[in-house]
């Protein structure tokens, strides 16, 4: 943590519960497998119980046998203590002081909770220091501080350099669980992320990661509203327990709404503005409304939000599973750049990419593309055709083009094919994932497109 003038404060810690930690773990060294997952090096106040712990945590790593004689052994060989005699006086004294193996638990919980007050305490110095040195307006000091309790909060462990053994422990571990997991799917490549439920796309994004920015571009009348909703359907079908928030600042919540029962009762989209509805089709209707009432979808249809107004909302959300944002062009910054549009957009996606690293979810942003692919002769988008700001580009982790050649040729035999154009991706394979389109419905599903054209 960053270092305060904290005069008069007393930081809260607990060193019995630190000591019984460390020695439950010396009593028994399977103990720390009921801790290692919470418990981290930095959670431990008083340094020397934090390095002996660092050493137990990349022990259990490396899979070694966990004892006073070989804890001893490792902190001798990282230069926790000067002697050998001091390491075994005070392991020894970790040993005694453990009341029960049993609720090893219940200490480690004590640690992390002292640790958290802490935290707090360091976050309210910041903040008052923040409002005080006044360098920054007022709604970004505002937003400051929601971060610094949101991470409290969530348990993240911005506010502090963490040591590299839990990390790795972390990543070893989700590995091994993958690797299980791809073994019990015949070999198959497991989606490390949420799956939109369109194969082929998932297939080379591998779903939608948690921190990702995904960018969907398309010119006019390509369908890129009408996909965003229909993922957000599939993974609120999929993920029943995950929060999938819609920002549309173009269109109003009932005009989505009325775009996604279009499509989940395959009703054509004229119906619902003309009433024109057949009596044997409410059945479907009332069956689409009833599915979609049922989703995890949030939706905001506040004009001319940025991304501080946004971030506040999401923080609010439980168990918060993807943001889709319709469309980046027409949101604001909380900055003003003198009509410098091209700054702007820059500012507004650098800020879109820290937010979904900050929040640790996917953000898909939609956004608008220049007219470059209508003055070439191959209309497929490109990622210079990005409109207002080459730092979409480069804050993407994932960039995606929707393509209909049925568009601009009406003798395309083929005129229900979507291309899905992954531009770039950060995570795999770029290329192009075929889509089935049926605009009377707004609705793409999952098709097989032959390589000689035919569908």
């Amino acid at each position: 943590m960053a270092e305060f003038d904290l005069s008069g404060v007393n930081l809260p810690y607990n060193l019995d519960a630190e000591q019984s930690v460390l020695g439950a773990i010396l009593m028994d060294g399977g103990a720390i497998n009921e801790v290692i997952g919470t418990l981290h090096p930095e959670h431990f106040h008083v340094d020397l119980n934090r390095d002996i712990y660092s050493v137990m945590v990349q022990m259990s790593m490396s899979s070694e046998s966990i004892d006073i004689v070989t804890v001893l052994d490792g902190c001798m060989r990282h230069g926790v203590f000067e002697t050998a005699e001091q390491a075994k006086e005070y392991l020894t004294r970790l040993m005694q002081a453990v009341p029960s193996i049993s609720s090893v638990a219940k200490y480690a919980n004590i640690v992390v909770e002292k640790y958290m007050l802490r935290s707090l305490i360091y976050a309210a110095k910041e903040i008052i220091d923040a409002a005080n040195e006044g360098a920054d307006d007022a709604n970004s000091i505002v937003d400051f501080a929601e971060q610094k309790i949101y991470d409290i909060r969530s348990g993240a462990e911005s506010k502090s350099l963490t040591h590299i053994s839990g990390i790795v422990y972390e990543r070893v571990k989700a590995l091994n669980e993958l690797v299980h997991t791809a073994a019990q799917n015949g070999g198959q490549p497991v989606m490390t992320g949420l799956a939109t439920l369109y194969s082929e796309l998932d297939r080379r994004i591998f779903g939608l990661n948690k921190s990702d920015l995904i960018i969907l571009a398309a010119r006019p009348g390509m369908g890129k509203t009408s996909f965003a909703m229909n993922i957000a359907a599939n993974v609120g079908k999929k993920y029943r327990d995950k929060a999938v928030c819609v920002f549309s600042l173009e269109m109003s919540k009932e005009q989505i709404v009325a775009r996604m029962l279009s499509s989940e009762a395959m009703l054509p989209s004229e119906a619902l503005k003309t009433g024109n509805v057949s009596n044997e089709k409410w059945s479907d209707i009332m069956t689409g409304a009833d599915i979609l009432s049922q989703l995890p979808i949030y939706i905001d249809d506040t004009p001319g939000c940025n991304v501080s107004m946004i971030k506040s909302k999401l923080r609010r959300i439980k168990n918060l599973g993807v943001v889709i944002i319709d469309y980046l062009q027409l949101m604001s910054s909380v900055k003003n750049y003198n009509g410098n549009r091209v700054v702007e957009i820059s500012e507004i996606t650098r800020n879109l990419k820290i937010m979904a690293k900050e929040l640790n979810v996917p953000v898909i942003a939609l956004s608008q593309l220049a007219r470059g692919p209508e003055q070439r002769p191959d209309k497929r988008p490109l990622l210079s055709d990005l409109r207002d700001s080459g730092s979409i580009e480069q804050d993407a982790d994932i960039v995606l083009f929707l393509y209909r050649n049925a568009y601009y040729d009406k003798t395309d035999p083929n005129p229900n094919v979507c291309e899905c154009i992954v531009a770039k991706n950060r995570h795999g394979e770029t290329g192009t994932a075929y889509l089935g389109w049926n605009g009377e419905f707004t609705k793409f599903s999952n098709i097989e497109v032959r390589l000689n054209n035919q569908q």
